[in-house]
């Protein structure tokens, strides 16, 4: 076999892993969040100040926000289970200490210090969560992209050929959620006068480096014979090409249907798709091409996988609209957060109940296809992740209410604090201070330049795999090269952020 054949095989033919183990994979980005944001109150607490140097702070951000996904997909992996109540453990550790500290200083009982954070104002106009969503399912796609050709990368978390929920799977539509959240019908005010197509005009205008960025990747893959997976989109398809025409689809959709009722079409695309793929030949076109044995003849049988599977990602993106509305509506205290999160609790509940009734009753998870018990995999597993950032949000809030003037990049700006607060020694840090740290942080540069930040992660890719002999890599090597491909990727988009630049062009 030719070294292409040999990497495609080595992607090919998986069947994914349990929905227990990508829901505690899952649990490590808000720990990693979480654990950075105690170290820099515990730093502001012994020295009285923030860290300032730049290069420090990409450092701390790099080591404790990106190194450990890369260790637990690969040498630590045999240990997922372990790794969370590890990083647990240690910031119960780094709380416990910056509390007794403050303590100390504070002299508030805490059964108080509790009441008051509950009534403290958060800026309604800013949910971090969502910024930190979308950053860290980029940063996930781009190690995953790459780590997959290495033996390290489990073959369990790599895409399921027909039916399995492996990691990439969940990428994928991990990826078309955080778009929703913050596409234009979401950021837009519900009671503004504007014309019901505008939103369409500009999606049209905006999707435009999409299909570029599809067409190049699409003629280099094919130039330099680079190796892919024909069953996950098809011979011309690819994600940019999902993407982008899932975003005009769903312009034109809620432009026709009202926004907040979102939610129905999408569940009366998910069921209307999947009962096509029950009762009708479809499914086995998807799976088995026009004459049953994979043929691959003319463009809708040579790109099914892609053409078909957008049906399924059209209902991801409109109910994933749904939810950002949702999250959109003005919540100014930490009561109303933490009443947020008791709905996306029960939330949850309803959705994996659904999922084990949608497979029992229709056929397993399928991403090749997007079918239905796929749509409701993807919200369940993405609620599960946002509710677990807002949770970090909420303790950092709380963390930092204990120490005076202590602050954290990309968390809650407290806003009105209880006045009762200032004799306790707690006070709110300036909005102003706030926004002056936040530069000094990995989650905002990424988040400043998020499609370049993907374009230069599927570029690096590239090179690595023409450079390296991937496959017959050693663990150390691996580790190496992984480091280096993701430090080389963050720190131009620290640098990028420093110099205030946005590479966004349309």
């Amino acid at each position: 076999m030719s070294q292409k054949q040999l990497k495609e095989a080595f992607i090919s033919n998986l069947n994914g892993t349990s929905l227990l183990e990508i829901s505690a994979g899952l649990s490590l980005p808000p720990l990693c969040l979480l654990c950075r944001g105690l170290l820099l109150i515990l730093h502001h607490l012994h020295h009285g100040k923030p860290v300032s140097s730049k290069k420090y702070s990409l450092l701390l951000d790099f080591l404790v926000l990106v190194s450990p996904l890369l260790f637990s997909c690969t040498v630590l992996s045999p240990i997922i289970f372990f790794i969370p109540v590890i990083l647990a453990a240690f910031c119960a550790g780094i709380f416990l200490k910056i509390y007794s500290r403050s303590k100390r200083v504070a002299r508030a009982p805490f059964v108080q210090i509790v009441k008051e954070f509950q009534e403290a104002g958060l800026d309604p106009e800013s949910i971090p969560a969502i910024t930190v969503f979308r950053v860290y399912v980029n940063v996930l796609t781009s190690i995953s992209i790459l780590a997959v050709d290495f033996p390290q990368f489990p073959r369990r978390y790599a895409k399921a050929e027909t039916y399995g929920t492996g990691v990439m799977d969940l990428g994928v539509g991990a990826f078309i959620f955080g778009n929703a959240l913050v596409c234009p019908e979401v950021r837009q005010k519900c009671h503004t006068a504007q014309p019901r197509f505008s939103s369409l005009a500009r999606q049209v205008f905006a999707v435009w480096p999409l299909v570029s960025l599809g067409v190049g990747r699409l003629l280099s893959v094919k130039s330099i014979e680079y190796h892919e997976h024909t069953s996950e989109y098809g011979v011309h398809w690819n994600f940019f090409f999902t993407l982008a025409l899932v975003r005009l689809a769903a312009s034109v959709l809620l432009a026709v249907f009202p926004r907040h009722k979102a939610w129905l079409v999408a569940v009366a695309l998910a069921v209307l798709y999947q009962l096509l793929l029950s009762s009708s030949s479809l499914r086995g076109f998807i799976l088995h091409g026009s004459d049953g044995r994979g043929s691959r003849r003319g463009f809708l049988d040579a790109n099914r996988e892609g053409l078909l599977s957008l049906c399924g990602y059209l209902a991801v993106y409109l109910a994933s609209v749904q939810v950002g509305l949702w999250l959109q509506q003005r919540r100014g205290t930490v009561r109303e957060w933490l009443q947020a999160l008791r709905g996306l609790a029960l939330a949850l509940v309803a959705l994996w109940a659904l999922l084990q009734l949608c497979q029992m009753c229709t056929e397993p998870v399928s991403r090749r296809m997007a079918n239905l018990p796929f749509c409701v995999w993807v919200l369940a597993q993405c609620l599960l992740l946002l509710g677990l950032f807002v949770l970090t949000d909420l303790a950092l809030v709380f963390t930092k209410l204990l120490l005076r003037g202590s602050s954290v990049p990309c968390c809650w700006k407290v806003v009105q604090p209880p006045d009762s607060r200032k004799k306790h020694g707690m006070e709110a840090v300036p909005v102003g201070r706030q926004e002056k740290l936040s530069q000094l942080c990995l989650i905002s540069a990424i988040n400043k330049n998020q499609l370049l930040f993907f374009l230069l992660a599927n570029v690096m890719t590239g090179a690595v795999n023409i450079l390296v002999d991937t496959i017959h890599s050693k663990a150390a090597f691996t580790l190496c090269i992984l480091h280096l491909y993701m430090f080389f990727n963050c720190l131009v988009m620290y640098v990028l952020h420093d110099r205030n630049i946005v590479l966004k062009f349309w």
